[in-house]
């Protein structure tokens, strides 16, 4: 799509390798905030002061206290306020008109430590692997964004179209940061959202609803259990309800899109938490069960949210049909998808190829904030980037060196390629 100068593989391979040290040291300086929801503003005053030198255009862009009133916004949460969080935006060429445009977003929340993560949050390389939370999912995506600027610039290449770097806060919770920046994006002809996916290029996403469903029983002694009913087995039936209609639903969407059909489950249903009772003899009053369905994009998350109220008041016995309550308050977020053979997807390939990559094209059976751009902009966009999934919000998180040198390749060249570069001198 752009008019790419002539790039030697070699060339941008050792400029690479150079500048890694550097990319691997930012890495891991990110890594030691611990940028859980709400504690973004440090880390992002950071990677700002990195990398505003490296643009055109660079602004810490606060988020009002206002914005949570907005329809969309997902998980409401008490006491958390936006005065010291905010994102970051770095724009290359932004004045220019011409088509090859291009939105990159990351993001710099992360999950809490995982149970025996011992110092989650002090970054360990080892044999070429940087392990510690964010490593992968998602500051080193950042690392990889830092790293392309780097050698773009020590290059003297100036890309002809106009590129965004969207780094965000709240991704993990639904996706609020990206649900900001959209509010004033620029028109753009593409968007990568990096997320690990193995060096795997994704044009299709599956989606996800987070419920919170509260059970009420009637609540007695062990020795008169007849005459009780213990919410604690109503959450029990529920998790079968909502099990089977997932087990429908997604022998319903088989075969409308084959990325996704090579998974024996692309979008399980998970229950995360489960609380009731307060003593073994007691039958218990409450249950209160959290979990997240996920869907193919083929359904909406409104859809699949009638959907599981509707099991529940028509499966359940006749206890459970009068005695539940379901929240959709935390993350709602719907699937996307573009075609494989989309002129985005194929370039992607083409990048892939002339960096020494086999290309692989897949369905990210997580949800992400792709389908901001894609559903609400209209923005075809594909999910791409290093390390693996696996990893991610794991006790060993970690992304491997090579992944990011791998995947810095490709998108200088998918740069080359889609926007077009020109010497700046």
């Amino acid at each position: 799509m752009g008019d790419p100068v002539a790039l030697s593989q070699n060339e941008i391979g050792a400029l690479l390798d150079k500048l890694l040290p550097d990319a691997i040291d930012f890495l891991c300086e990110m890594i030691k905030y611990p940028s859980t929801r709400g504690n973004e503003g440090e880390v992002n005053r950071f990677i700002y002061e990195k990398m505003r030198e490296l643009s055109d255009y660079a602004q810490l862009v606060p988020i009002p206290e206002s914005f949570v009133t907005h329809p969309a916004y997902s998980w409401p949460l008490d006491g958390s306020s936006y005065s010291e969080n905010y994102n970051v935006r770095l724009r290359i060429n932004p004045g220019s008109t011409r088509k090859g445009s291009l939105i990159i977003n990351a993001h710099t929340d992360v999950v809490p430590a995982s149970k025996n993560q011992a110092d989650a949050f002090v970054p360990r390389v080892v044999n070429g692997t940087v392990y510690g939370r964010g490593a992968c999912d998602d500051k080193g995506q950042i690392a990889v964004i830092y790293l392309v600027l780097k050698a773009l610039a020590k290059l003297h290449l100036r890309p002809l179209s106009a590129i965004t770097v969207d780094i965000v806060i709240e991704e993990e919770n639904g996706g609020n940061g990206t649900l900001f920046a959209i509010q004033d994006a620029p028109k753009a002809d593409a968007a990568i959202v990096m997320e690990p996916s193995e060096l795997k290029i994704m044009p299709a996403v599956r989606g996800a609803v987070w419920f919170e469903i509260t059970l009420t029983g009637r609540p007695g002694h062990s020795g008169r259990a007849a005459e009780s009913v213990s919410a604690l087995k109503l959450a029990i039936q529920a998790m079968e309800i909502i099990e089977d209609y997932h087990d429908e639903l997604l022998k319903r969407s088989r075969g409308i899109n084959q990325l996704f059909d090579q998974y024996e489950d692309p979008m399980p249903v998970t229950f995360g938490v489960l609380n009731s009772g307060d003593w073994p003899a007691t039958i218990p009053a409450l249950a209160s069960l959290k979990g997240v369905f996920g869907f193919l994009p083929n359904m909406h998350v409104a859809e699949v949210q009638e959907g599981i109220m509707e099991a529940l008041k028509k499966r359940g016995d006749p206890w459970l049909r009068e005695h539940f309550e379901v929240k959709f308050n935390m993350l709602n977020n719907d699937g996307s998808e573009i075609s494989a053979d989309h002129p985005l997807v194929e370039s992607l390939i083409d990048s892939a190829s002339w960096a020494g990559i086999e290309p692989s094209i897949s369905a990210l059976t997580a949800a992400c904030d792709a389908w901001r751009y894609n559903n609400t902009l209209g923005i075809p966009t594909v999910v791409m980037g290093a390390g693996s999934l696996k990893h991610a919000h794991s006790n060993i998180e970690q992304i491997s060196i090579d992944d990011i040198r791998q995947m810095a390749k490709v998108l200088i060249k998918f740069i080359s390629n889609w926007s077009g570069l020109e010497p700046t001198r």
